[in-house]
């Protein structure tokens, strides 16, 4: 087990499925963890488990609504405040929505949260990225970005939603965006990889208010992954040594793995780049 003594670590969507595996796993390492959790409640208890799980006294939570920028920077700006470096980030929270919702910001929520959210989120912690000795960005993103498009038109699928459209169109946007950020920070220490879970049985895509979603999920629950067979690329890209080089790639079963054309044009990454940056108005790596 890689020793990771002094390193500190946000991971996004903590709160349950991959991103509490991931969190557990990483602190029986040594690390320091910060559970970056939406619902204050919800992150409590998962706080209390992790603790228990791991036996580490090195976890933390801090509160954070991807779907929401001023919440975003106002995370950032406690983190900086706490903290100089920032040793790895880990972009794992995501939301599924059956029906068309949106974000504080008027952003269709695939969209808003899977991606502009952690693009906001990656661009306000660069500093103490690039002060880590080694500083890391990993992408939880899916296989589902093969069936994605960038609806240029309609980016915010106000005409037309559909669930597979909205959440395969933000997957394909973490690895475009994994490869362009990659690009930028070049010159620097931080590398930037991108990853692709397996079914995991986690639940996502389960109507918190009227349960929508729970049959089938435990109709299959068999056939899916558990959250940490699901997390162990996103573990493996966040502490193995022998990825410390290894940028702009994205991986599948700790392996790196083919995407499409799509998610590997360069003018494609750029263009979405821009775009991103005019929304969050972030300024940019």
């Amino acid at each position: 087990m890689t020793n990771l003594s002094g390193k500190i670590i946000i991971v996004t969507g903590a709160n349950s499925g991959m991103g509490l595996a991931t969190t557990v796993e990483l602190a029986k390492m040594g690390a320091r963890v910060v559970m970056a959790c939406r619902s204050q409640s919800r992150g409590q208890e998962a706080f209390e488990r992790a603790k228990q799980e791991s036996g580490s006294t090195l976890i933390e939570l801090m509160q954070l609504d991807l779907g929401s920028f001023d919440k975003i920077r106002a995370f950032a700006s406690a983190f900086k405040d706490k903290y100089d470096q920032l040793d790895v980030l880990v972009n794992n929270a995501g939301v599924v929505t059956i029906k068309r919702e949106t974000t504080t910001d008027g952003y269709e929520a695939m969209i808003g949260v899977n991606h502009l959210g952690h693009f906001l989120l990656t661009n306000e912690l660069l500093e103490p990225l690039k002060r880590a000795k080694q500083g890391r960005v990993v992408n939880v993103s899916s296989g589902a970005h093969k069936a994605g498009s960038i609806h240029w038109d309609d980016p915010n699928l106000s005409k037309g939603f559909n669930v597979v459209k909205g959440y395969a169109q933000s997957k394909l946007a973490n690895i475009l965006f994994t490869k362009e950020l990659s690009r930028r920070l070049q010159p620097t220490r931080v590398t930037v990889n991108a990853c692709h879970p397996g079914a995991v049985s986690t639940s996502i895509g389960v109507d918190r208010d009227t349960g929508f979603g729970k049959a089938v999920h435990k109709m299959l629950r068999p056939f899916f992954l558990t959250p940490l067979e699901g997390a162990r690329t996103a573990i493996y890209l966040a502490s193995s040594p022998e990825v410390e080089h290894v940028t702009g790639e994205y991986y599948i079963k700790m392996k790196p793995a083919k995407t499409t054309d799509k998610a590997k044009d360069p003018k494609l990454a750029a263009r979405l780049w821009e775009w991103s940056d005019q929304q969050v108005g972030s300024g940019g790596a």
